[in-house]
């Protein structure tokens, strides 16, 4: 199933996809929904951001291939780090390219929405607790992350965490893969048989760290072929069984 959030008229709720109509969802997301009635055509709808997480967690190094691509050691646990909540965008809403930023880079990731509160949670129970799953695209001020040493800054300005364009709950997250493109010209291509810690462990091991709540969203990490954007820049990040996040880089302006 895809569950959507969308704007119709006035209105903003989460729905289905059903074909190309979206419909209704009766009782809560996080709930035991069904699908109600239809309310439109897909291209009749705005389509935002299929959540609005409390928190964005963030792993760094969990592609074996992005880890030999900028000669760092495989860590020999999740990497994690946190982005705002206010850096959340939807699909075909623009990446604003910060005035103190020099280099700014794209991050194709697939991410797991959570759907049930989660604290230590054992390996094996760590299906029940997740909702579904995303595209994301954690968009990075790299010259400001190599000058910082940490990564809040970079990683932190408001529309740097690109998420959509629905959350897939009927899928095999071991089994996918992950592309990114900009301006159309592939450039990350990975598999997430490549991953160092898988969906299941990464949720497992968060929950341990700090309680994960509905909604919140763990990004699982970029594969190798990271690089800059710029300003004009169209990109795309294409995940197998769940679909396409596009986003476009514009200038930020005061």
């Amino acid at each position: 199933m895809r569950i959507v959030r969308y704007q119709y008229g006035e209105r903003i709720e989460h729905g289905m996809l059903d074909g190309t109509d979206v419909r209704m969802l009766k009782d809560d997301v996080f709930g035991d929904f069904e699908p109600g009635d239809r309310v439109a055509s897909l291209d009749d709808v705005k389509l935002l951001a299929p959540i609005a997480p409390n928190k964005i967690v963030a792993l760094g190094l969990n592609y074996r291939d992005h880890a030999e691509e900028v000669g760092l050691r495989i860590p020999k646990e999740p990497l994690i780090f946190l982005k705002p909540s206010t850096a959340v965008i939807g699909p075909e809403e623009p990446i604003r390219y910060p005035r103190m930023a020099g280099q700014v880079d794209y991050e194709g990731e697939l991410g797991i929405v959570v759907g049930r509160k989660a604290r230590d949670v054992a390996l094996h129970d760590t299906r029940a607790h997740i909702l579904g799953y995303v595209c994301f695209n954690d968009v990075t001020a790299r010259d400001l992350q190599k000058t910082d040493r940490q990564w809040t800054r970079a990683k932190g300005f408001d529309t740097f965490a690109p998420l959509g364009p629905w959350i897939e709950t009927d899928l095999d997250p071991c089994d996918l893969t992950v592309e990114t493109f900009l301006n159309g010209e592939r450039r990350q291509y990975s598999h997430t048989k490549n991953l160092i810690f898988d969906c299941f462990e990464v949720v497992s091991f968060v929950s341990q760290v700090m309680t994960l709540l509905p909604g919140d969203v763990i990004a699982t990490g970029t594969p190798a072929g990271i690089g800059a954007m710029s300003v004009g820049d169209r990109v795309d990040v294409v995940i197998q069984g769940i679909g396409t996040l596009t986003n476009t880089v514009i200038k930020d302006t005061p």
